[in-house]
C-alpha cells in the first residue's frame, strides 16, 4: 500500500484554503464570499466527510483580492511546478496598528505553517519552501514596519 497522491495534493490545497480564511479573518471572508462561516470551514477541514469540498474558483478569487497572499493560487502553481511572480500594493497610509495586526497575523500562519510541517516529523522540500515563503512574508512586513516608524520619527 503506497501513499495517495490524490490526497496528499488534497490536503496540501485544503491546508493553503485555511491559511488564506485565516488570514483574511473568518469574518471578512464570510463578507467578501458571501458565504457562512461554516461553509468556509468544510472548504478548508480536513475531516473525511468535508474531503471532496473545495472553494469555488469564483469565490477564491474573491478571497485572494484580499488576502497578503494568494495561497491557494501558490500551492496550485507549486503542485504543477509552476512559478508565480505578483505585485503585492500595500496601503502605506496604514498606521502602527495595522502593521500589528499584520504581523502578528504573518506569525500566526508561520507557527501553523510549522506545526503542519513537523507533524510528520519530517519537513518536506515543499514544506521547506512554504516555511521559506512566510519568513519572508514576515520580514516584508517587519520591513515595512520599520519604515513605517522611521518615517513617523522623521
Amino acid at each position: 500500500m503506497g501513499i495517495d497522491v490524490r490526497s496528499v495534493r488534497e490536503n496540501y490545497l485544503k491546508r493553503h484554503t485555511d491559511a488564506l480564511i485565516k488570514d483574511i479573518g473568518f469574518a471578512r471572508a464570510c463578507e467578501v464570499s458571501g458565504k457562512s462561516k461554516a461553509t468556509l470551514g468544510r472548504y478548508a477541514s480536513l475531516h473525511d466527510e468535508n474531503a471532496d469540498r473545495f472553494m469555488p474558483v469564483n469565490v477564491l478569487l474573491e478571497l485572494e483580492r484580499v488576502a497578503s497572499v494568494p495561497y491557494v493560487t501558490k500551492a496550485l502553481a507549486e503542485l504543477q511546478h509552476i512559478r508565480l511572480e505578483y505585485e503585492n500594493p500595500r496601503d502605506d497610509s496604514a498606521g502602527l496598528t495595522s502593521d500589528v495586526i499584520r504581523l502578528s497575523q504573518r506569525f500566526a500562519i508561520l507557527m501553523a505553517e510549522y506545526n503542519n510541517s513537523i507533524s510528520d516529523g519530517v519537513i518536506s522540500l515543499n514544506e521547506t519552501r512554504r516555511l521559506l515563503d512566510e519568513t519572508n512574508a514576515l520580514q516584508q512586513v517587519l520591513m515595512e514596519m520599520k519604515l513605517h516608524l522611521q518615517n513617523a520619527a522623521g
